[in-house]
């Protein structure tokens, strides 16, 4: 790129950067510093606000960078996640949402101990959120890392860790100083900005080819080298049964992983009432709805403009397949148009990831701090001593976070969420589900639910494919692949369930049927709701 491209766009950056240092600034001088203040920003959010917030909070790096770049490679197969992460909505706005904002306060934990035995409860809820919560934040790192790479010169791996370290360090910041009120507006920011750029992107992609979007179809396929195969299904799924597997694992766990997100969870909490909640997700499903189709638009465009081959030239996983597209739509390399869009895609781009990293880490120290320090160890523990811990906590997940972000920065992030996403519906689904809609569940139901689906998960991506046996793995030197399937969620998330219904039908303890009829009251009706 050149030094017109990165003054430009570092300067976008700075903006962004400075005007969200300048909410949590603004946040921290009026914050009261409760419990409540710090983990759901006083339950003060409108619906239309949370909603841009849940759609600032979801729509991350994996949509605009992972998903544009899986489909201008893989064309048909890379709509599959643009179709799990919309679909997925359906499943939040029926069985969870509003169930989930009248019986909990904080995190998930509070919802699966309403009714059990709190202790063991939450060491395993909280545990199973802060690895997913982990998981998702690698993503939005190597995200990071691949957009400020591009931008000073595409392969700069020194460049790659600063900006993870810098993104690292700017999210403990949000988190420990603004808490859910900061990092709300600056999801709201972000999502402000991210549908305006994709609507532009959008609009001029369809120009270039006079709004007919048969024809962008049909360049796309001929500059992909596949024919129309690039428009079938089965470019990166099809061929042998692994590869057809793996594509019915992913789209469980895509379709699943959303309602046991927990920083998904976590948002239904700064409204004041359920039917805010369920009113918050109606909005955030118009937004997100409408940029995962224009998500399409802008993979085959980058496919059909650009060509796979300059992407994959790029970042061999497709992660810089937007900006290019911007480039070469505003007039090229060299050109102040190319240079202003590209500029600009990029800002939006990193603002995305600086938002969703915000609400992840929050979320994660919010497990650690509310569940696994506040209620177990110290059982009178004040709410200020509690929200001090959440904060020293923001700085240890953001510790693991840079790291782990550095290990994997050559995977695509849009894959790496897929990982995420089947550890979620592998480990916080079901003990969901379960204690929401099952009288019989029990406290062993829920400890083996949690760790019957999050161990085998996490087991089973490490003799995946992903990490090691293959050129394209984390460790490719070494050879622990024993697991044919990149995705374990079509295997960790039934074992799940089937976890959970056994712990229950073998535990000598009767379930409680009175928590169990005040739950489902307080569930249905909002009754006793906080």
């Amino acid at each position: 790129m050149t030094g017109n491209h990165q003054t430009l766009a570092l300067l976008l950056f700075s903006v962004f950067v400075a005007i969200t240092l300048g909410i949590t600034t603004w946040v921290s001088r009026h914050r009261h510093g409760s419990a409540e203040d710090f983990y759901a920003g006083g339950r003060l959010f409108s619906p239309m606000e949370n909603g841009f917030a849940i759609a600032g909070d979801y729509m991350s790096a994996a949509s605009f960078l992972g998903i544009s770049g899986l489909i201008a490679l893989f064309g048909y197969d890379g709509l599959l996640y643009s179709v799990g992460f919309l679909v997925a909505w359906l499943v939040v706005l029926f069985l969870v949402a509003e169930l989930v904002r009248n019986c909990g306060r904080y995190t998930l934990a509070d919802v699966v101990a309403a009714r059990m035995r709190e202790r063991p409860v939450r060491i395993a809820a909280g545990t199973s959120s802060v690895t997913v919560s982990v998981l998702y934040l690698v993503a939005q790192m190597v995200g990071a890392g691949s957009l400020v790479a591009l931008l000073l010169g595409g392969t700069s791996g020194a460049a790659q860790a600063w900006t993870v370290v810098g993104v690292g360090a700017l999210m403990i910041v949000y988190v420990s100083f603004g808490g859910m009120r900061a990092t709300t507006w600056i999801q709201i920011v972000k999502a402000v900005l991210l549908m305006g750029g994709a609507i532009a992107l959008t609009v001029l992609v369809l120009l270039r080819f006079h709004g007919d979007f048969d024809q962008l179809l049909r360049t796309a396929a001929q500059r992909s080298g596949h024919g129309t195969a690039f428009l079938a299904p089965g470019l990166k799924y099809g061929g042998d049964w692994t590869a057809r597997l793996d594509f019915i694992s992913l789209g469980l766990a895509l379709v699943l992983g959303t309602a046991g997100l927990p920083h998904i969870l976590s948002r239904f909490y700064t409204v004041p009432t359920a039917r805010a909640a369920r009113r918050s997700v109606v909005w955030s499903i118009g937004l997100i709805g409408g940029f995962y189709l224009m998500t399409i638009v802008l993979g085959f465009g980058a496919a059909a403009i650009v060509g796979p081959d300059a992407v994959r030239g790029s970042n061999a996983a497709g992660n810089t397949a937007v900006p290019l597209l911007a480039l070469d739509l505003g007039g090229g390399a060299g050109s102040t148009g190319g240079t202003v869009l590209f500029a600009v895609v990029a800002a939006i781009a990193f603002a995305t990831i600086l938002a969703v990293v915000a609400g992840i880490t929050l979320a994660s120290s919010a497990s650690v701090a509310h569940d696994l320090y506040a209620s177990l160890r110290r059982r009178g523990a004040k709410p200020r001593s509690e929200v001090a811990v959440a904060r020293a906590a923001a700085v240890g997940v953001g510790v693991v976070a840079i790291a782990l972000g550095l290990l994997a920065r050559d995977l695509n992030v849009a894959f790496l969420v897929g990982l995420a996403f089947a550890v979620a519906a592998s480990a916080n689904l079901p003990v969901l589900l379960y204690s929401l809609f099952w009288r019989n569940f029990t406290t062993r139901g829920a400890v083996w639910s949690v760790y019957g689906g999050l161990v085998p998960a996490l087991v089973l991506v490490v003799l995946s494919p992903v990490v090691s046996g293959s050129p394209a793995s984390l460790f490719p030197g070494v050879d622990l692949q024993y697991f044919p399937l990149e995705n374990p969620g079509l295997v960790s998330i039934p074992l799940g369930f089937l976890a959970g219904w056994l712990g229950t039908v073998t535990s000598a303890e009767p379930p409680d049927e009175a928590k169990h009829a005040e739950t489902e009251v307080r569930a249905l009706t909002g009754a006793g709701a906080v």
